[in-house]
């Protein structure tokens, strides 16, 4: 099989950070929540999307040789980088003087998907090498499975997003159902995407309209 031809889950592509992205692979279709990562095919297409984005480059035979394993661990990275933005975006929402919400996220929870997301870092080295062939640069490098090293670059960046000042700009998007989640890199904004942003203008419109008739 050629890797164009490899058939994608249907998640959305908004350009988010990494695990942002990742984690949108849980998405809704008319409020129906489907997952964008049933089958080693959907891994493997959800890369090839994505690989102009990661520092250790990846080929078509890397894609082609994804497997079972591939997808459970990237589900389970997937999973658990969603359950730690809800948190953080659940915490950021609550009211002062709240303890807590139905359906929010537990610490049990929270600390399984923090250790997945641990997991996954630790289990692969990765360095810089000098190359001096085209000019000075440094080019990232593994000795690792390519797929592991992706994930692994996945769950640092996690980290470093939980971990950092920019878990404030987390945001849920609110549309009608829509699940996703963005980062919200400018003051006006308030949905994933200008199509959510359509989508509520016109749910409010109709409210509207309903309550003066």
């Amino acid at each position: 099989m050629r890797v164009e031809r490899l058939e994608g889950g249907g998640a959305p592509m908004l350009g988010e950070p990494l695990p942002i992205e990742l984690a949108n692979a849980s998405y809704a279709v008319r409020g129906t929540l489907v997952d964008g990562l049933q089958r080693v095919e959907h891994v493997a297409a959800w890369f090839r999307d994505q690989r102009d984005r990661f520092a250790v480059p990846f080929d078509d035979r890397d894609l082609l040789s994804v497997t079972a394993e591939d997808l459970a661990a990237t589900r389970a990275l997937r999973d658990a980088v969603r359950t730690l933005i809800k948190a953080a975006v659940q915490r950021a929402e609550m009211p002062p003087g709240t303890t807590g919400t139905v359906g929010a996220v537990g610490a049990a929870e929270t600390a399984a998907a923090v250790e997945v997301i641990n997991r996954q870092v630790r289990v692969v080295p990765r360095w810089r090498e000098l190359s001096w062939g085209e000019g000075p640069q440094a080019l990232a490098r593994s000795s690792a499975d390519l797929m592991a090293t992706a994930r692994a670059e996945i769950a640092q960046q996690a980290v470093d997003l939980l971990g950092g000042s920019d878990i404030a700009l987390l945001k849920a998007c609110h549309a009608p159902g829509c699940v996703l989640y963005f980062l919200k890199d400018h003051p006006r904004r308030e949905w994933c995407s200008a199509a959510c942003g359509n989508r509520a203008r016109a749910a409010r419109h109709y409210k509207n309209v309903k309550q003066t008739r």
